[in-house]
C-alpha cells in the first residue's frame, strides 16, 4: 500500500480530517474506500489528501434525511382533548 502514497501532497489522518471537516471518521473512511476522496491506507488507518478533502467540502451536497415531522402545538392540544373525551 505504501507505493500509492504521493509524497508531494499534504495529507491528514481521518481523525484530523474529521475535526477539520465536521464529518465522522467512519464516513470519511467510507468515502475513501469508494474513491470519492483521494487518500491512502496505512495498516488499518486512512489518510486523506487535504486538497481532495477541500474539493469535496466545496462541492454542494444534498442534506441527509430529515427526522419525523413534529406536530404543531395546536394539533397536539386538539388530539389530547379528543383522547380525553373518549375516556
Amino acid at each position: 500500500m505504501l507505493k500509492d502514497i504521493d509524497t508531494n501532497r499534504k495529507y491528514l489522518t481521518t481523525p484530523q480530517a474529521a475535526e477539520r471537516s465536521g464529518l465522522s471518521k467512519v464516513y470519511l473512511a467510507q468515502l475513501l474506500r469508494k474513491g470519492t476522496l483521494e487518500g491512502f491506507q496505512v495498516g488499518r488507518d486512512w489518510c486523506v489528501y487535504t486538497d481532495s478533502l477541500e474539493k469535496f467540502l466545496a462541492t454542494p451536497r444534498k442534506s441527509g434525511p430529515k427526522g419525523p415531522i413534529k406536530k404543531s402545538a395546536q394539533k397536539q392540544q386538539d388530539e389530547t382533548l379528543t383522547n380525553e373525551n373518549k375516556v
